[in-house]
């Protein structure tokens, strides 16, 4: 039986560890492997060696995925995709000047340009106009344009006059586990008391005013994990709160059962992303049924189907969760959990991609 062999670009590759783009290449690959043979170019810094993973090819790319050297990470895998696979399934748009040129080998190229990567806070003028450019000739020159969230879909169809196939994220691969005493007693924590938030440290993820609000009262406790330490930013705004007992700012945690601890246990799933689509960490958060206040930006309203608790600014944050600590305020985790199970479930994302793939 022939199949299609597909490649999978833009992402770290194989093995994934978190984050949107490693959970989709992992369900990707797990899942479809019986209809499509799959090439995951990976960076340099993930493997060594290795030519497979979990009966996966993989082809070891000399750059780093992120950053500056993702552009000609990117071009690089792209270039070589096209001689060896039918389908080019491209990630993010860092490499999407080349595709003008890569159009003229007739392949299926599938893009999902992600969240308007431009709009970051941390991004010069000239790189932010780089990106949207490379945007523009990526959606231009995709044969089939994937959109994570209705709102980027809509903004997809406005600005290039381009149709896009709505793909959001799963998150049910999290798995609700209790709190553990020697977790509960190392931060200090019991269960449904404190509030929990898991992302980049970046400004547009709006860590300052979450900080701000949660510092100025100190009856719930906060676990806010991150890359404190990848940036100016990181480390200035950790050190600006490391007095306060209440507030717990960890680096990443790459044990997953500890991560699903904090996470699973917390009584508020706090998110506060401004910029980008469907954002992965949400959707696993709806998964598990956490009470959820989420920034007030359309794609996150979409997202939780307006069922979500939303804050603009610290005052906002500051009432909300004065009102949980009093009681005021009843739970959105059913709400949430129903809108996880029928919409960001990973075998209804990886039927979705099979059949783009396919056509």
């Amino acid at each position: 039986m022939f199949k299609n062999k597909v490649a999978i670009i833009g992402t770290n590759g194989l093995p994934g560890k978190y984050g949107g783009w490693d959970q989709l290449v992992i369900h990707l690959t797990d899942q479809l492997r019986d209809h499509f043979d799959f090439l995951v170019y990976t960076s340099y810094t993930a493997i060594k060696g290795k030519a497979e993973y979990k009966g996966t090819k993989l082809k070891k790319v000399p750059f780093k995925a992120n950053g500056f050297q993702s552009i000609p990470y990117d071009i690089y895998s792209i270039i070589h995709a096209l001689f060896v696979c039918d389908v080019l399934f491209i990630c993010g748009t860092s490499g999407c000047v080349f595709l003008p040129f890569a159009r003229i080998f007739g392949k299926k190229i599938v893009l999902n340009p992600d969240g308007q990567e431009w709009k970051r806070g941390k991004w010069s003028k000239p790189v932010q106009w780089f990106l949207k450019l490379s945007e523009k000739w990526g959606v231009k020159n995709a044969t089939i344009v994937v959109a994570d969230n209705l709102i980027i879909q809509n903004y997809l169809n406005e600005e290039y006059d381009k149709d896009s196939v709505l793909i959001e994220y799963g998150g049910d691969q999290v798995v609700k586990v209790d709190l553990s005493e020697v977790t509960a007693n190392k931060y200090n924590l019991t269960k449904g008391k404190y509030a929990f938030k898991v992302c980049r440290i970046e400004p547009e993820n709006n860590i300052d005013l979450i900080l701000e609000a949660f510092s100025q009262q100190s009856e719930l406790p906060l676990v806010l994990i991150g890359n404190w330490n990848n940036s100016i930013y990181g480390t200035v705004t950790r050190n600006k709160y490391a007095n306060y007992k209440h507030l717990n700012l960890l680096d990443p945690i790459y044990d997953q059962i500890t991560l699903d601890e904090l996470r699973c246990n917390c009584g508020i799933y706090v998110h506060g992303h401004s910029v980008g689509g469907t954002n992965p960490s949400l959707v696993e958060a709806m998964n598990l049924g956490l009470n959820i206040f989420a920034y007030n930006v359309n794609y996150n309203v979409e997202t939780t189907e307006n069922k979500a608790y939303y804050f603009d600014n610290v005052e906002q944050l500051q009432q909300l969760v004065s009102n949980y600590n009093t009681g005021v305020l009843r739970s959105n985790s059913v709400s949430m959990l129903e809108i996880a199970k029928r919409r960001y479930l990973w075998s209804i994302i990886t039927n979705k991609y099979s059949k783009v793939f396919s056509n």
